[in-house]
């Protein structure tokens, strides 16, 4: 699927992932920044973080955040592009359990590996969360949780594709939070 946005053509598709562990997703989604089907031009990753960034700003929902938080492995790019397209600074949430202050676990169950860290104190900070995709909004769901119950404010979650064969956004706006994408499939 190839959609053509104020800032960029970009495009994404379901593929399906070989000797999953049973609780695993047999689906990946590849798309432009992830590197799998082509490489990546530079000017690629700052025309999608460029987009991302102008459709969440011009979200009804829209607040700025104070931080950007982006997930590991598949958030990595889509929070760095959208750090450079805004300004704004980020953080990183792993799958490394490491020995330091203000850790929170949280899970991520259709992984491989489930559980995922984030660090640093975000109490009383705005956070847009900034993933590559979001299917069931599980993930995000459980993310947001910790989050609240940490002192953040969840401002919104930015997703390069929201793929519909879930029910992430019902999942998602159960919470409060707006959903903002960059596209569907």
């Amino acid at each position: 699927m190839t959609v053509t946005g104020s800032a960029a053509s970009f495009t994404a598709q379901r593929v399906h992932r070989l000797g999953v562990p049973e609780h695993a997703r047999d689906v990946r989604i590849v798309h432009d920044l992830d590197g799998i089907l082509d490489q990546v031009a530079p000017e690629s990753l700052i025309a999608t973080g460029d987009a991302l960034w102008d459709r969440w700003a011009h979200d009804p929902a829209f607040v700025t955040p104070d931080v950007l938080l982006g997930l590991d492995a598949g958030g990595i790019l889509p929070t760095v592009a959208v750090a450079l397209a805004s300004g704004i600074p980020y953080r990183l949430a792993w799958k490394l359990d490491l020995d330091l202050p203000h850790k929170a676990q949280f899970s991520e169950p259709h992984a491989r590996r489930t559980d995922v860290y984030t660090y640093g104190d975000l109490r009383g900070q705005r956070v847009l969360i900034v993933d590559d995709e979001i299917t069931t909004g599980r993930t995000l769901a459980n993310l947001v949780t910790v989050l609240r119950a940490r002192g953040a404010d969840v401002t919104g979650i930015a997703c390069l594709i929201e793929d519909t064969s879930g029910d992430a956004r019902a999942v998602i706006e159960d919470l409060g939070v707006p959903l903002c994408t960059l596209t569907r499939i």
